[in-house]
């Protein structure tokens, strides 16, 4: 929905809380869930989608039939899609997910093929002259990355700006690809990012690759590279990093790294970790997704690639904190035994009112359907409206 304050941009939910992988899934879940929310936080009023789209899902929706029957389904309740998740390739729910989730990475054609189909349909799905974004995966899983796998997902991003430039030119529809930043990934730290994209997406080599594609100057693929090419920073990723919000943002600003979408998210967060925490910490350890966990122990940090990795190590780090991936819903300040992050979300908010950090707000609490059932007795319609509006009634203090 766009924001009373027209600087303050567009928000929405992201759709991959709801379990589908096939476009009829994808379809039955916007019509069960979504107009719900819409009518709880913006009845009668038009109300953009944050559309997750599997490889298969985007394939189906590309046919014309799909593609016509969708337009119909927008126009007859007032909806419209200006935001993709393109992270998640293949299955994202009901199955183990955990480091799979990368794969494809950038460093396939695969990853590129599924992501330049996002952009023919966004640039479709977008009105005339209109600015659409597609959030992806940082890079690689960090353990994979080589200097041969780096150079080669830095040509697929490059590869991939060219095609949006092409679209721009060709159908005046705008996009960015935002790679979002993630624990044990490529791009985990705002420090890493901003050294990744000034070595190799924002490079004087990087542009020359770009000028030949597009057959264009190097001075207008410079351009092109920082209009297509930013980041999607995870507000729950950046608390779980222990990044300092202000400075984060800062440090993309100073760069020239545009943050194309905002994901509006907490993580778990235990102040101290005692004896009890691992027995209480169990429900969370899903088996699905990767729950890195972080530990501070007087701002020297120690990284767990999952739950089971932390509970390892919990006789040598009581007494520190841990921040857990773990996206719990962002309307809750604490739950039963465990903090969030939400005061990190609160004050990434706080500095957007002040000095607006991107035009496109997307909360995405995933986790939804391997939340502790005691954190999911509403029906998951009613939680996202809360979570909205959570959200709306911080950006009117």
């Amino acid at each position: 929905m766009r924001l009373a304050r027209a600087d303050l941009g567009e928000l929405t939910y992201c759709s991959n809380i709801h379990p589908g992988e096939t476009w009829a899934e994808v379809r039955a879940n916007l019509e069960r869930h979504l107009l719900p929310v819409r009518e709880r936080v913006a009845p009668g009023k038009p109300f953009g989608i944050g559309l997750r789209l599997s490889a298969i899902a985007a394939e189906e929706l590309a046919t014309a039939e799909a593609f016509r029957s969708f337009e119909q389904f927008l126009a007859a309740n007032q909806l419209y899609v200006f935001t993709l998740n393109g992270f998640p390739y293949g299955p994202f729910h009901g199955t183990r997910v955990k480091e799979d989730v990368y794969q494809p990475d950038w460093s396939y054609d695969e990853r590129l093929t599924y992501t330049d189909r996002l952009a023919d349909l966004l640039a479709r799905l977008l009105p005339e002259g209109g600015y659409g974004t597609i959030s992806t995966v940082p890079g690689t899983f960090k353990p994979l990355a080589s200097d041969e796998t780096v150079a080669q997902i830095a040509d697929n991003l490059i590869r991939h700006a060219a095609k949006l430039a092409l679209l721009e030119r060709t159908t005046g529809r705008t996009i960015a690809l935002a790679l979002e930043p993630e624990p044990f990934c490529l791009l985990e730290t705002i420090e890493e990012t901003v050294r990744f994209f000034k070595r190799q997406l924002f490079s004087a080599r990087a542009a020359e690759r770009l000028a030949g594609l597009t057959r264009t100057s190097t001075a207008a693929a410079e351009i092109a590279l920082r209009r297509h090419l930013g980041v999607c920073y995870d507000v729950c990723h950046a608390a779980v990093e222990y990044e300092n919000p202000a400075a984060s943002l800062g440090a993309l600003r100073r760069a020239g790294i545009g943050i194309a979408k905002l994901q509006l998210s907490a993580a778990l967060r235990i102040e101290a970790v005692d004896e009890a925490t691992v027995a209480r910490l169990r429900p969370f350890d899903d088996g699905v997704y990767l729950h890195q966990t972080i530990a501070s122990r007087g701002g020297e940090l120690t990284r767990h690639l999952d739950l089971q990795d932390a509970f390892a190590a919990v006789d040598e780090e009581r007494g520190a904190e841990w921040r857990v991936h773990f996206h719990v819903p962002i309307f809750l300040e604490r739950m039963e035994h465990f903090g969030t992050t939400q005061s990190f979300l609160a004050e990434i908010l706080d500095l957007h009112a002040k000095e607006p950090i991107s035009p496109h707000l997307e909360v995405e609490t995933y986790t939804w359907d391997v939340l502790p059932p005691e954190y999911r007795a509403s029906e998951v319609s009613e939680a996202v409206a809360r979570e909205l509006a959570w959200v709306l009634n911080r950006l009117a203090t």
